[in-house]
Parts: structure tokens; sequence; C-alpha cells
């Protein structure tokens, strides 16, 4: 079967349309010259490969050389049930497939929201058909119906200790996924962009959409940290290479606050 890749965004689409709807939506942006496709061919023909570095013990990050639409970084997490592949990027090839079956196999494939969708149904089928499971409240954005996609709502415990739950916020279905045994049993929270991981390794932010500059309001914002306040976590790894290294359950809570404060005009006075 042929598909057609989103140049943009890199999520796969059944159908070559006019306008990739997840582009066009005010959270992502369309070319000024237009939408473009791409293929796996075509991808691979303009030198375009796969690779794996290891990010700590059971932990990979997946990824293409050059960056593929968004560009993100996958993350491999490794129990010892199998593997969970979160964010999938949206380029393949054998190289990438068989260094994630050398990890392990895989178990389920989730995005954390649309535009981290990628080739999952792709993925899925080089990695053996394994499930690909999309938020429910988020189906609409599937432009590449299969069988293997299956939705899911409030939480679920996809691999031991590796937990998915839905704050919500960029997307009504933005995902993050908390893994109790990661960063030396001390807690990792894998958190797309549900919450970003800023370049200062010491803060969070919160945003409906990150490269058209708008923020969520003050109440989704505690809504999303109060939510993951159950979780004990120590490092949080965003979907591109940001990572937020110590303190990361300390550092959303702060980083909340500082939102909501300045939603709230708190600091108005330093504007």
């Amino acid at each position: 079967m042929s598909f057609w890749i989103c140049a943009t965004c890199a999520v796969e689409h059944a159908e070559r349309t006019d306008v990739c709807a997840i582009c066009a939506d005010e959270r992502q942006w369309v070319p000024a010259d237009g939408q473009r496709w791409t293929t796996l061919t075509e991808l691979a023909d303009d030198g375009c490969r796969t690779s794996l570095v290891e990010l700590e013990p059971d932990l990979w990050g997946v990824s293409s050389r050059p960056g593929v639409g968004i560009g993100q970084q996958s993350k491999l997490v490794r129990t010892s049930a199998g593997c969970l592949l979160f964010d999938p990027i949206g380029f393949l090839d054998g190289a990438g497939v068989e260094g994630i079956l050398d990890v392990g196999p895989v178990v389920a494939i989730v995005a954390s929201h649309p535009h981290m969708y990628g080739v999952q149904v792709e993925w899925s089928r080089a990695l053996g058909g394994v499930p690909v499971l999309v938020a429910e409240k988020d189906r609409e954005w599937v432009a590449r119906p299969d069988p293997v996609v299956q939705t899911w709502s409030d939480d679920v415990e996809i691999l031991p200790g590796v937990t998915l739950t839905q704050p919500g916020g960029h997307f009504p279905g933005s995902t993050v996924a908390h893994w109790a045994q990661g960063a030396d049993g001390r807690g990792v929270l894998l958190s797309g962009d549900t919450i970003y991981a800023n370049p200062d390794r010491s803060s969070v932010s919160f945003m409906r959409s990150f490269p058209n500059r708008l923020p969520l309001s003050g109440a989704v914002v505690e809504r999303i940290a109060t939510s993951l306040e159950r979780f004990e976590f120590d490092r949080l790894y965003g979907n591109f290479d940001n990572v937020i290294p110590e303190r990361a359950r300390e550092i959303v809570r702060w980083s909340a606050n500082r939102h909501i404060g300045w939603a709230r005009g708190d600091f108005d006075s330093l504007t």
C-alpha cells in the first residue's frame, strides 16, 4: 500500500490531499509556498537515515539524519516485558528497524499528540504489526487509518512500571509516559510537547502552539501539573533532545506556578 508523508510535519497520510489538516491547524503551519508531500523512497534517496543513541540504561533516542518534518526524537523504553516506542519519527529504514529489534520486541507504539504521529502505521508493520495507541480525544487527526490503530483513554499501564496518561493541554489527548524504573529508579517522565523542557534545563513551558506562540491558560496549566504530581520522577525528556536532568518534578511545579502568575498579571510591573 502506498502512502504519503507531509514534508512539514512528517505525518503519514493515506491520500495526498490539498493540504495536511494537522499543518493547517492553528498549532502548526503550512509553508508559504504551499503544501509539500514526500515518500519514504524519496527521503531515503535524499540520504535520510535513522540512528539510535542510548540516553540512559534501557532508554534510547531514535531520530533521522537529516531530520524529517518536525524532527522529533522518538524514545524507546525497554522493560523485561518488551519495549515502548514513544513519539515515532516520520521516517524508517531497515537499519533503524533492526536496531530497535536488537534492543527488544516492541509491544506498542504511542504518540504524545498528533504532531508526533510520524509514520506510526509503517513502524507498526515493520515491527511486526504491534498496536498503535491513539488517544480517543485525538482520533480525528489520524490520516492513515489501519486496523493496528487502537484508541485509549484515562491511564494505561502499557508495560510493567510504564504508565500512559492524558493530562491534555497542547491537544485534548496530549499524553505523557511515566517510567518508574528510569533515572536509576527515581522515575522518568516522557513529556512530548505536553510539558516542554526549556533550553535552560531548569524550567519547562506549557503551550497550545509552540511555533505560533499561543499559551495555555493558567487553569489548564494547573490541571496538567496537578495531574502529574501523583507520579514520582526526577528526570524529564521532551520529544527532541531536550531534557531536565534532575529535580524535574519540582521544576514542573515551579514552572507551572510561574506560568500561572504571569497569566494572572502578578508580574505586570516587570513589563
